[in-house]
Protein backbone atom coordinates (compact mmCIF):
# COMPACT_ATOMS: atom_id res chain seq x y z
CA UNK A 1 0.00 0.00 0.00
CA UNK A 2 1.03 3.63 -0.85
CA UNK A 3 0.25 7.06 0.37
CA UNK A 4 -1.44 9.20 -1.14
CA UNK A 5 -0.57 12.83 -2.44
CA UNK A 6 -3.77 15.25 -3.05
CA UNK A 7 -2.81 18.92 -4.76
CA UNK A 8 -4.98 21.41 -6.71
CA UNK A 9 -6.95 23.14 -3.85
CA UNK A 10 -7.23 27.03 -3.77
CA UNK A 11 -8.89 29.88 -2.82
CA UNK A 12 -11.56 30.62 -5.45
CA UNK A 13 -15.08 32.59 -5.85
CA UNK A 14 -18.29 31.12 -6.25
CA UNK A 15 -19.31 29.61 -9.45
CA UNK A 16 -15.93 28.29 -10.19
CA UNK A 17 -14.09 25.49 -11.20
CA UNK A 18 -11.17 23.49 -9.57
CA UNK A 19 -9.53 20.12 -10.35
CA UNK A 20 -8.41 17.91 -7.50
CA UNK A 21 -5.39 15.46 -8.04
CA UNK A 22 -4.87 12.26 -6.10
CA UNK A 23 -1.85 11.23 -7.17
CA UNK A 24 -0.14 7.33 -5.68
CA UNK A 25 2.84 5.76 -6.84
CA UNK A 26 1.04 2.27 -7.62
CA UNK A 27 -2.66 0.85 -7.18
CA UNK A 28 -4.53 -1.75 -7.35
CA UNK A 29 -7.17 -2.63 -9.48
CA UNK A 30 -9.81 -4.39 -7.05
CA UNK A 31 -9.31 -0.92 -4.75
CA UNK A 32 -11.80 1.76 -4.42
CA UNK A 33 -10.29 5.80 -4.72
CA UNK A 34 -12.29 8.06 -2.65
CA UNK A 35 -12.21 11.67 -2.18
CA UNK A 36 -13.46 12.93 0.99
CA UNK A 37 -13.78 16.55 3.22
CA UNK A 38 -14.04 17.88 6.49
CA UNK A 39 -14.77 21.24 7.36
CA UNK A 40 -13.85 23.11 10.64
CA UNK A 41 -15.84 21.79 13.20
CA UNK A 42 -17.71 19.04 11.37
CA UNK A 43 -16.79 15.33 10.50
CA UNK A 44 -14.85 14.36 7.53
CA UNK A 45 -17.39 12.93 4.95
CA UNK A 46 -17.31 10.84 1.82
CA UNK A 47 -18.08 12.76 -1.31
CA UNK A 48 -17.05 10.11 -4.36
CA UNK A 49 -15.37 7.21 -4.69
CA UNK A 50 -14.28 5.35 -7.67
CA UNK A 51 -13.25 1.53 -8.56
CA UNK A 52 -9.87 1.37 -9.89
CA UNK A 53 -10.61 -1.10 -12.30
CA UNK A 54 -14.37 -1.16 -13.72
CA UNK A 55 -17.16 1.93 -13.71
CA UNK A 56 -18.75 1.38 -10.09
CA UNK A 57 -18.61 5.15 -8.45
CA UNK A 58 -20.96 7.10 -6.45
CA UNK A 59 -21.01 10.64 -5.19
CA UNK A 60 -22.52 12.40 -1.87
CA UNK A 61 -26.05 14.10 -2.53
CA UNK A 62 -24.36 17.21 -1.73
CA UNK A 63 -22.18 17.62 -4.94
CA UNK A 64 -23.73 15.29 -7.43
CA UNK A 65 -24.15 17.50 -10.79
CA UNK A 66 -21.46 19.50 -9.84
CA UNK A 67 -18.40 16.87 -9.05
CA UNK A 68 -16.99 14.44 -11.72
CA UNK A 69 -14.57 11.81 -10.38
CA UNK A 70 -12.53 10.53 -13.02
CA UNK A 71 -9.48 8.64 -13.44
CA UNK A 72 -6.13 8.49 -15.40
CA UNK A 73 -4.68 5.02 -14.98
CA UNK A 74 -0.98 5.43 -16.80
CA UNK A 75 0.18 7.83 -14.26
CA UNK A 76 -1.71 6.17 -11.54
CA UNK A 77 -4.26 9.10 -10.48
CA UNK A 78 -7.62 9.84 -9.49
CA UNK A 79 -9.15 13.27 -10.14
CA UNK A 80 -11.80 15.26 -8.91
CA UNK A 81 -13.54 17.85 -11.20
CA UNK A 82 -15.31 20.27 -9.48
CA UNK A 83 -17.77 22.86 -10.98
CA UNK A 84 -20.21 25.86 -9.74
CA UNK A 85 -18.22 25.26 -6.73
CA UNK A 86 -20.81 26.84 -3.43
CA UNK A 87 -19.02 29.04 -0.22
CA UNK A 88 -20.16 25.54 1.33
CA UNK A 89 -17.99 24.03 -0.27
CA UNK A 90 -15.24 25.19 1.47
CA UNK A 91 -12.98 22.33 3.63
CA UNK A 92 -9.74 20.33 3.36
CA UNK A 93 -10.41 17.42 0.74
CA UNK A 94 -8.42 14.21 1.42
CA UNK A 95 -8.28 11.05 -1.01
CA UNK A 96 -7.66 7.74 0.84
CA UNK A 97 -8.64 3.92 -0.68
CA UNK A 98 -10.22 0.94 0.32
CA UNK A 99 -10.80 -2.75 -0.08
CA UNK A 100 -14.64 -3.14 -0.65
CA UNK A 101 -18.17 -3.93 -2.63
CA UNK A 102 -21.16 -2.77 -2.76
CA UNK A 103 -22.26 0.03 0.24
CA UNK A 104 -18.95 -1.11 2.01
CA UNK A 105 -17.57 1.56 -0.02
CA UNK A 106 -19.31 4.34 1.45
CA UNK A 107 -17.94 3.17 4.87
CA UNK A 108 -15.31 5.80 5.83
CA UNK A 109 -13.82 3.43 8.32
CA UNK A 110 -12.97 0.76 5.44
CA UNK A 111 -10.60 3.78 4.03
CA UNK A 112 -6.84 3.91 4.49
CA UNK A 113 -3.71 5.31 3.35
CA UNK A 114 -4.71 9.06 3.81
CA UNK A 115 -3.19 11.97 2.33
CA UNK A 116 -2.12 14.87 3.83
CA UNK A 117 -5.40 16.87 2.59
CA UNK A 118 -5.57 19.85 0.07
CA UNK A 119 -7.46 23.19 1.15
CA UNK A 120 -10.12 24.62 -0.59
CA UNK A 121 -11.85 27.65 0.25
CA UNK A 122 -14.77 29.42 -1.45
CA UNK A 123 -15.37 32.80 -1.50
CA UNK A 124 -18.83 34.46 -1.86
Amino acid sequence: QVQQVESGGGLVQAGDSLRLSCAASARTFNQYVGWFRQAPGKERELIATIRWSGANLYYADSVKGRFTISKDKPINTVYLQMNSLKPEDTAKYYCATAYCAGDGCLDIHRYDYWGQGTQVTVSS
